[in-house]
């Protein structure tokens, strides 16, 4: 049995992501494709536009098998966090063969060399790096500036650009978390088709399906966007489960959950932020300093934006704090080698083998009930595990459940829909 990983967002999901399932499927000669995707929050720091039951769901429609989630707290990290998550739980089920990618560089040599580069770190880079920073480049700048001033030395034999792209920089992030774990999975890419990553244009004029960036189709549609042109950039089998194309309703954003971060940021202003995720002090200070004049949570990021912190690191930053995800989180959770449990989302009706095979493999617990959770984490599979690593998983699982929860307190006020549950929610089957 051969089974492909493909790490996800699916924000929304479109023509690119199953070009992506079904390219890799090809390559790979697959039976199954699995999916680990974010929940209900997304790695920018914002949202997911769809909830992630019905993102699951327009997985499973167009080719993937088993959607599982990712942890909120790697699904909202930065792009080194959400690989490591994201590559930790394909490893540990047992089953996985390959990890495919979508990459602007479409060539997986590079993209390994550049990620065998970043694990052993040469001599130089880390003082590359600090001068960079202290140049006042953001540190996603000063790392490529510093990789590619490496790379003039000979020190790697790279194409020039290469850190520059968006999906070339999580491509090597998973080459690199493979790395480090001494996986056997085979990392393998394929081409990206079509606009950009931050393309935020849709070409209404082409005839057919059009290969559209999310960044468009969340511009879209947050501007209330022509049905007719996102019809052609989605499969036409997961429209219906887009509600935010009803007329007058848009997708959820940021600016949905102001009130809320208004709240938390008000309610732990004198002790400040250190503790959460990313928040460094000089950005502690500055939220303090500017929450007086809060006005909204898309206006507070430009006002706390400068030239070393980039727009979507003050947003992973305010949703760790929103959602109350800290460094400490993070750092035990590394020390239980990152994850506890496979949480399904969905899973076709005919993947029986492969459920059937994870069972037998994973040295993780899978779960599909919420109510089975803490007697599945003191399971056999983790029989070993000393009485805190337990406890870390049950705690990780709470803070998943509780951002579940927050997102759908928003989801049920803006649509007038039931509020949800994670404990009642059924797993999507197709």
């Amino acid at each position: 049995m051969k089974t492909l990983g493909i790490i996800a967002e699916f924000n929304p999901f479109h023509n690119g992501h199953r070009y992506l399932i079904e390219e890799a499927k090809k390559a790979t000669s697959a039976d199954y494709c699995i999916i680990v995707m974010s929940g209900n929050f997304v790695q920018r720091g914002a949202p997911a536009m769809t909830d992630k039951y019905a993102r699951a769901q327009m997985a499973l429609l167009n080719g993937a098998d088993l959607v599982l989630e990712l942890p909120v707290c790697y699904a909202t990290g930065s792009a080194e966090y959400f690989a490591q998550g994201a590559v930790a739980l394909l490893d540990k089920l047992g089953v996985t063969k390959a990890l495919a990618f979508g990459s602007e560089c479409g060539e997986i040599e590079p993209l390994t060399e550049a990620a065998r580069l970043l694990v052993r770190e040469y001599p130089d880079f880390q003082a590359l790096l600090r001068k960079n920073l202290k140049n006042g480049l953001s540190f996603p700048a000063a790392r490529s500036k510093s990789l590619t001033q490496i790379n003039a030395t000979g020190a790697a034999a790279l194409p020039p650009g290469l850190f520059e792209s968006p999906n070339n920089i999580l491509a090597i992030e998973y080459c690199k978390a493979l790395r480090q774990r001494n996986s056997p999975i085979a990392p393998m890419t394929i081409r990206r088709k079509g606009a950009g990553y931050h393309d935020a244009y849709i070409d209404g004029d082409s005839p057919g399906e059009t290969f559209t960036s999310a960044t468009a189709l969340r511009n879209s549609l947050e501007t209330g966007g022509a049905a007719e042109i996102i019809a052609r950039s989605v499969p036409p089998n997961i429209l219906p489960l887009f509600s935010c194309l009803k007329p007058g309703q848009t997708p959820v954003s940021e600016e949905d959950f102001s009130l809320l971060l208004h709240y938390k940021l008000l309610m732990d202003a004198s002790a400040g932020y250190m503790k959460y995720l990313d928040v460094s002090e000089a950005l502690s200070d500055k939220i303090r300093k500017n929450l007086p004049a809060y006005t909204g949570y898309r206006s507070f990021i430009q006002t706390l934006k400068s030239k070393d912190l980039t727009y979507s690191r003050i947003s992973r930053c305010l949703l760790h704090i929103l959602l109350d995800i800290t460094a400490a989180d993070l750092v035990r959770h590394e020390a239980d080698d990152i994850i506890y449990y496979a949480r399904m989302l969905g899973f076709r009706k005919d993947a029986g083998e492969l459920l059937h095979a994870i069972k037998l493999r994973s040295s993780v617990p899978l779960l599909a009930k919420l109510a089975d959770a803490p007697a599945l984490l003191t399971s056999a599979q983790l029989a070993d595990a000393p009485d805190y690593t337990r406890q870390n998983g049950l705690a990780m699982l709470s803070k998943d459940i509780q951002a579940a929860h927050i997102y759908d307190i928003i989801y049920s006020a803006k649509y007038g829909t039931p509020h949800g549950n994670e404990y009642t929610r059924g797993i999507i089957t197709v």
